[in-house]
């Protein structure tokens, strides 16, 4: 897929009017909070300064009265001014704006505010004077309302230092005529514009370095040409992120390989899934788009995302499946199979949680097949390729073959789709064939016991064609089982209730699941559920040793 690419400087948020949908969403939502932290500050004084008045009630000359002084110039303008981002806060909560929106917005916001400031500080050293008391407490009330905002402005909205520079003179500046004006004061103006100065200096190197960070943490979360943005699982052979490519702007999620797992071992196991999964093509499959390897050897590859559910919790949340849905699943996993086992590739690790439900081209239940971590070839190439030794497990516990558990290196096509049986058993019954206390009670299920038929096990109807071909896929010897993939489709397709779930029921399923929110958080994982490896033979010598 060509060469690795390395890691370019991101830029956290453009500073032109380039509608870019990530930093454009991100700043409006910035300039929301930061409107909304000015008007619960600004709104809250103007509580206390009319709860003040009205518990003094302090006798004052004619039209001073408390509703006068309600309606007095310095408080309305106050309101105003707290009003003001209360409004930028509700338009960012209630509209998409586009970039050059959103700088105006922020842009006119600080303005009219601060400007709104200044002149309430104005009218309260007018009403301060016509009280008898200091009129500078107007001014420095004024200064102290402006820096909040500028200094705000700077820890909550994503900007360079130039621009939180010159936005923060004309917001400060209307705070020295209005001194000028009001007082006359030498000392007074030159204190104000001394302080006010001072305020949108902390603020400039605030925000310089605020901004500064956020384009490292953007490098740091940039792999070639994608960005990743929110961390959307993790399972043993990496991390997964949801992501975007730069140009493409498609949604992408990349899967890295921390840096803790990155031996030797671990690496070429890693290399080998991208290289063998990208092999594929079948629509059932995870598609992979790309991989590469940063300078500091972090390997990461990326692949379509999925906006979908896992069949783990899919049951987890909405219970049993239907017959029909349960062998429209059946089949598209297959389908996947059929091609995979026919490149001499087994996945040994089909379980729920790696086979997602999304909708594709207009399609709903599309199964797909992902986490080919385990993969191994039934004709390794080098005993580079071997992913694991005769005496070492690989896989999820509650989805092992017999054979997969007693000798690893037997295990076939057969296996996974022993582990399929075992999927469309989850399904049907909302429950895994065995369950244990713990993995080693799991596995002994798996190599001697006979499994309850799914009819038992639930209080939904299951067809008896249905419940054979499951528990075919079960049987404890190979030969006993379907022997690939097309023939297990082909038996699942024969099936009275194989066409029973109509493009109709998914689209209404999936209408109804997009409308609830979508997926919730994963469940904890019982026994047996998280992919483990195994050294049988250190375990045997710990058991003779302790013997």
């Amino acid at each position: 897929m060509g060469s690795p690419t390395s890691p370019h400087v991101a830029v956290a948020v453009p500073t032109a009017t380039t509608d870019v949908a990530g930093a454009r969403a991100l700043l409006q939502d910035r300039i929301g909070l930061w409107a909304f932290w000015v008007f619960v500050l600004s709104f809250g004084f103007y509580l206390i300064n009319i709860v003040t008045a009205l518990a003094l009630r302090r006798p004052g000359p004619p039209g001073h009265a408390f509703p006068a002084t309600l309606l007095h110039a310095a408080n309305l303008l106050h309101l105003a001014a707290s009003f003001t981002f209360a409004a930028v806060w509700l338009v960012t909560r209630r509209a998409r704006l586009s970039m050059r929106a959103v700088r105006a917005l922020d842009l006119g916001g600080l303005i009219v505010g601060c400007a709104l400031f200044a002149v309430m500080a104005f009218y309260i050293v007018r009403l301060r004077q016509s009280l008898g008391g200091s009129p500078t407490i107007g001014l420095y009330a004024g200064l102290l309302a402006c820096a909040n905002t500028v200094m705000a402005r700077a820890i909550f909205v994503p900007s360079t230092g130039w621009r939180t520079l010159w936005t923060g003179i004309v917001a400060l500046f209307p705070l020295v005529p209005a001194s000028v004006l009001a007082s006359g004061d030498a000392v007074t103006v030159v204190n104000i514009a001394t302080w006010s100065a001072l305020s949108l200096s902390i603020a400039t190197v605030g925000s310089r370095v605020i901004y500064g960070l956020r384009v490292e943490a953007a490098r740091v979360r940039r792999l070639g040409q994608y960005t990743l943005e929110e961390k959307i699982g993790a399972g043993g052979m990496g991390v997964v992120y949801r992501a975007r490519h730069a140009m493409l702007r498609r949604p992408t999620a990349i899967k890295l390989l921390p840096p803790d797992r990155a031996g030797e071992a671990n690496l070429a196991r890693f290399e080998r899934e991208v290289q063998l999964t990208a092999q594929l093509s079948h629509p059932n499959t995870v598609a992979i788009y790309d991989y590469g390897r940063t300078p500091d050897n972090v390997f990461y590859y990326a692949m379509e995302y999925l906006d979908g559910i896992n069949l783990d919790d899919l049951v987890t949340r909405y219970g049993a499946q239907p017959p029909g849905r349960v062998i429209s699943i059946l089949d598209q996993v297959c389908g996947a199979l059929i091609e995979a086992h026919g490149r001499g590739l087994v996945h040994r690790d089909i379980k729920p949680a790696n086979i997602i439900l999304t909708e594709r081209g207009g399609e709903p239940d599309v199964a797909k097949v992902v986490d080919f971590g385990l993969v191994k070839p039934l004709t390794p190439e080098g005993p580079e390729l071997t992913a694991s030794t005769s005496s070492v497990l690989t896989g999820t516990p509650l989805y092992m073959s017999p054979e997969a558990l007693s000798a690893p290196d037997t295990a076939d096509a057969r296996s996974d789709l022993y582990a399929l049986g075992a999927v469309g058993y989850f399904l049907l019954t909302g429950q895994p064939v065995f369950a244990g206390r713990s993995v080693f009670e799991i596995v002994g299920h798996h190599l001697h016991t006979q499994p309850v038929p799914p009819s038992q096990r639930t209080t939904h109807p299951v067809p008896p064609d249905l419940e054979a071909v499951i528990l075919r896929c079960l049987h404890k010897r190979t030969a006993e089982r379907p022997q690939n993939a097309r023939v297990l489709r082909d038996e699942l397709r024969r099936s009275v209730t194989s066409r029973s779930w109509s493009a109709e029921d998914a689209t209404m399923w999936w209408r109804t699941y997009r409308g609830s929110g979508g997926a919730a958080g994963s469940p904890a994982h019982a026994p047996g559920e998280m992919t483990v490896t195994i050294d049988v033979a250190e375990r045997l010598a710990q058991a003779v040793t302790e013997a």
